[in-house]
């Protein structure tokens, strides 16, 4: 090849890419598992709760939620539904929009999200941190970081998306 770029990646490229999903996968799904085994909490669930508890007077509006979380507004409106039954959320009249509402963090929520906080973390510790070398760490910040352009998700750009499973 005369200095062109391939239009496909190689073969170590495409391993690297298939080991890369294969252990995010299961590193979700490992976390996912101890969340909802430790705090009864799904991570959609923690993630909600956590843009919440972020959030000045632990309020947002759907859409800014909706945004924060990367989701699509009617995951959302099921999500904020099976909390609203359970008591971690509810949604009230946006006080400066007449025509809009607010999802609100209730007690409980705010109770369920400190209670899950602290094992959920040792769990990104423990299958995470601890797997791997500093030096490996700064390199896994660094492409992310160059990834991060590419995403079409929400967050900021200085927090970018929660910290889920």
């Amino acid at each position: 090849m005369s200095g062109r770029r391939r239009a496909y990646p190689t073969t170590e490229e495409l391993r690297i890419w298939r080991d890369f999903i294969e252990t995010a996968q299961a590193l979700r799904t490992e976390l996912a598992a101890r969340l909802q085994k430790d705090s009864s909490l799904s991570p959609g669930d923690y993630a909600t709760l956590l843009a919440l508890s972020e959030a000045d007077g632990g309020r947002l509006r759907p859409s800014a939620l909706a945004l924060t979380l990367g989701w699509e507004r009617s995951r959302l409106s099921h999500q904020l539904g099976r909390m609203e039954r359970r008591g971690l959320v509810r949604r009230e009249e946006c006080a400066t929009d007449s025509r809009g509402a607010e999802v609100v963090l209730t007690d409980e929520g705010a109770r369920a999200f400190r209670a899950a906080a602290l094992p959920h973390l040792l769990a990104i510790r423990e299958l995470f941190v601890a797997q791997l070398t500093p030096e490996q760490i700064t390199a896994v910040g660094d492409a992310v970081k160059a990834l991060a352009p590419g995403r079409a998700r929400g967050g900021t750009a200085e927090h970018g998306p929660p910290v889920v499973p």
